[in-house]
């Protein structure tokens, strides 16, 4: 193939092949970037006018923890070199931190759970004294609902660290996040966004779990668990996915302002309904995996509409590296 109009960056290609699907059957001219066995040279220059970034903080646990740092490495060295890039590194790293993303909905008064970081137990207990119980126990690099668990006191954190040695993984922080009671049979609500705009709204209802991957490789319309996150889970009911038509106007502002604050392109925001009525926001997704069946709801394919966003993009010029990011770059010590 001569050079590609588009490269899509990734490192789960089930979760891709219906975008690839979409790419192949409107033309368009491009690549994958496989990104766990992946090197690049940081003085090269891009070769395709937009890259598209897919990657998941997930990867980890399907055994490919390098694939994160070095996707961030790439992202980083495209845009110093002046390529366009969708879901670039400012809304990678804020996906790979629940407490980045906490912090940006503080500021903008999107109301979210309070969240502990630590890396010690005892450093957390003598720091969050007063902190409100129950509560959830989560890595800050999360994935796919992985060792998320809910805990009643300190003693329950402690019990939780000693008995799985992996929990600190990838980067050796967890967080200790404020639990709010919701209805469970109404669920939480997943909002997808396109270029800015709202692309569509479900509710998903877990029974109790928190692998609430949208892929129907991960959590087939037919029920059951595919399996292909990795996660394992013992509940008996399969989750469930339904359109959200009624989606209120100020949730789907909140998420869009998020979005624009945060530098992504293409993704999810998911929230709650506390029992005080609170909206509750508290989870980010740059990678987004949409749902055929509820899109299709709505009247539309998801990934038909993804292509039509990146045929857009492709029509724009290509942007020189941002000078301030130069300069941060550039800093001593930075």
């Amino acid at each position: 193939m001569s050079s590609p109009d588009l490269v899509v960056i990734h490192e789960h290609p089930l979760w891709q092949q219906p975008l690839f699907d979409a790419l192949t059957r409107r033309g368009v001219r491009y690549e994958a970037f496989d990104l766990k066995k992946a090197a690049f040279a940081d003085d090269a220059k891009p070769k395709a006018k937009l890259y598209f970034n897919q990657a998941s903080p997930s990867a980890y646990l399907r055994g490919n923890t390098r694939a994160v740092p070095l996707c961030l490495a790439y992202l980083r060295a495209l845009e110093l070199g002046g390529a366009r890039v969708l879901n670039g590194s400012r809304a990678f790293s804020l996906e790979l931190s629940k407490s980045a993303q906490a912090g940006l909905m503080h500021q903008l008064g999107v109301a979210c759970p309070r969240s502990i970081v630590f890396n010690d137990f005892d450093a957390l207990v003598a720091g969050a004294k007063d902190f409100p119980f129950p509560a959830l126990l989560k890595p800050e690099q999360g994935g796919s609902g992985a060792r998320i668990s809910k805990v009643e006191n300190f003693d329950d954190v402690k019990k939780a660290i000693a008995a799985d040695p992996n929990i600190w993984l990838p980067d050796g922080l967890l967080l200790l996040q404020q639990y709010f009671p919701h209805d469970f049979t109404k669920g939480i609500v997943r909002m997808e966004f396109l270029g800015g705009k709202l692309l569509y709204a479900m509710r998903v209802v877990s029974h109790g779990r928190f692998n609430l991957c949208p892929a129907p490789v991960c959590n087939p319309d037919a029920g059951g668990d595919a399996s292909v996150c990795h996660v394992p889970t013992v509940e008996e009911k399969p989750v469930e996915f339904y359109p959200y038509p009624e989606v209120p106007a100020e949730a789907v502002e909140a998420g869009r302002r998020v979005f624009e604050a945060g530098g992504l392109d293409v993704g999810g925001i998911e929230y709650l309904e506390a029992q005080d009525g609170r909206r509750i926001f508290y989870d980010v997704n740059a990678n987004s995996n949409l749902r055929p069946s509820v899109a299709k709801a709505f009247g539309f394919d998801p990934f038909e509409r993804v292509v039509d966003y990146l045929v857009s993009q492709l029509e724009q010029p290509a942007p020189v590296a941002r000078a301030a990011e130069r300069a941060a770059y550039s800093r001593p010590n930075a």
